[in-house]
């Protein structure tokens, strides 16, 4: 019972206006590690956007594994700050991560659609070449970029072509990601 109200005041802690001080409770957070993972997926339904965005990257530094669907909603948060957390503490889980990530490559929000291919450029398992080559005919920007920039690191002669293609982009990021890749290749 006092582990569970400590870890409770460390993620009350994490809506300070200090940030040394959320820092400090995010480091408190990963070192409790594994007990802090329910309480923690518990606080990505919290009002206040911080103790979200810490409780992200807290459940992504320790790599909680269960902790993924949590995660994969919490690309939806009304937050910016929040989602680009998310799309990273998903990345740190990596390839079980892999899975999840592709089912929201077809979701109805742009901004999910683009957080996954984001995370799944960072993670660069190949299972994902083939749904982010479809994402590259997203009607979002945000979506094929993430997508283009996420092929180029995966590095899979699959994405020659669609980033080749990527070269006439209406999105001048898509463009720009597209040359640098096939300068390298």
């Amino acid at each position: 019972m006092e582990r569970e109200n400590s870890i409770k005041r460390l993620i009350d802690t994490l809506k300070d206006d200090d940030e040394l001080v959320q820092l400090q409770a995010m480091g408190l957070l990963e070192e409790v590690g594994e007990p802090a993972v329910d309480p923690l997926i518990e606080a990505l339904d919290n009002e206040d956007k911080n103790i979200r965005k810490g409780a992200v990257r807290v459940l992504g530094t320790i790599k909680a594994e269960r902790a993924i669907e949590p995660l994969i909603q919490s690309l939806s948060d009304p937050n910016k700050w929040v989602r680009r957390e998310t799309s990273g503490a998903l990345a740190n889980i990596g390839d079980p991560a892999v899975e999840p990530l592709i089912n929201v490559l077809n979701h109805g929000d742009w901004r999910v659609r683009g957080g996954a291919a984001w995370a799944l450029g960072k993670i660069g398992n190949k299972k994902a070449v083939d749904p982010l080559i479809k994402s590259m005919k997203d009607e979002s920007g945000f979506v094929r970029g993430g997508a283009a920039w996420a092929l180029s690191r995966v590095g899979d002669e699959k994405a020659d072509e669609p980033l080749k293609e990527a070269l006439n982009d209406k999105s001048s990021f898509v463009r720009r990601v597209a040359e640098n890749y096939l300068k390298k290749v």
